[in-house]
């Protein structure tokens, strides 16, 4: 597994091992951490590759001897004011052809690839389904996710593996370092009086808690022989006006909401998808379900980081 120390990545290790699976881990600890996969030390089923996926000989050494690969690795920022066109690419789609040319010649059974729902783009048809198109991403990390796709649909086909693509919602949980809820917490941390928010308030998505996620990446395992594509999010949304609401309550303060106005109508950045809900009957077939509706899972994150629960 790629990205094995990182948010999604430590928790899928986690329910592997405890089902008595052997899992490599391969993580330049970049963003990901050794503290999110401390509880595996000592397990005799996990091992960390410290290494990059961008590195032909680092990721040969992981892959060896393996049946699946579940590529998770990548530059999660959308925002160009923390990251940098370049990194999109050579950190998701360069890294996804090493590892694909990698998983090729070892053959593999299966690869999972962690895609995202900003592949769709503006998506004028919600809930959005996997064969909406045209596809049309607003930022490049999402261009760089759909590139990601094309490559692992042309290996899996001439290389004769199974693939799974996984286009996923915003996922959020107690590890996560990124997005929206643990911006919330740590700016309300620092001062519980103001809490600034990125446009205009009224951005809606959906919002899938790490369980929820972690149980849809296995379940699709073995449910094709050729290239399958899949939803993978709550069933609901929620606004930041919203979830801020719901982070101050937790958090027992009543802050001044001091809302910037975004750009480009209302969005909190420029590459920002400001509605965003799919389709998740494909996996749902498979008699997968969220536990959790996105407020829910908002609502469990924070207690989680907060230490309530």
């Amino acid at each position: 597994m790629t990205g094995g120390a990182g948010f999604i990545g430590s928790s899928v290790c986690d329910f592997l091992v405890s089902k008595g699976n052997d899992v490599v881990a391969l993580d330049n600890l970049s963003s990901g951490s050794r503290e999110n996969i401390a509880q595996l030390a000592g397990s005799g089923r996990f091992t960390l590759t410290k290494g990059d996926c961008k590195s032909p000989s680092d990721v040969k050494k992981a892959i060896q001897g393996v049946d699946s690969v579940l590529h998770l690795s990548a530059n999660p920022e959308v925002r160009l004011d923390r990251t940098s066109p370049e990194a999109c690419f050579n950190e998701n789609l360069l890294a996804t052809k090493v590892v694909l040319e990698a998983a090729g010649r070892s053959r593999i059974s299966h690869f999972v690839y962690a895609s995202s729902s900003t592949v769709y783009g503006d998506a004028k048809l919600r809930p959005t389904h996997e064969d909406y198109s045209p596809l049309i991403p607003v930022s490049i990390y999402g261009a760089a996710k759909l590139g990601s796709e094309a490559l692992v649909a042309g290996y899996s086909k001439v290389c004769g593996f199974a693939s799974y693509i996984l286009r996923l919602a915003n996922v959020i949980g107690p590890r996560s370092g990124h997005g929206v809820v643990p911006d919330f917490v740590e700016k309300l941390k620092k001062d519980p009086k103001r809490l600034e928010i990125l446009g205009d308030g009224t951005q809606t998505k959906s919002y899938l808690y790490i369980d929820d996620c972690v149980d849809a990446m296995l379940r699709v395992i073995g449910r094709t022989d050729g290239v399958a594509v899949y939803n993978v999010g709550s069933e609901d949304q929620a606004n930041v006006m919203r979830i801020a609401g719901i982070v101050c309550h937790e958090m027992g303060i009543a802050p001044a909401y001091d809302l910037t106005g975004g750009v480009d109508g209302g969005r909190g950045w420029v590459g920002d998808v400001k509605q965003m809900l799919l389709d998740v009957r494909r996996l749902k077939s498979l008699g997968w379900a969220p536990r959790y509706s996105s407020e829910e899972a908002v609502r469990v994150t924070v207690r989680r980081i907060l230490g309530k629960d």
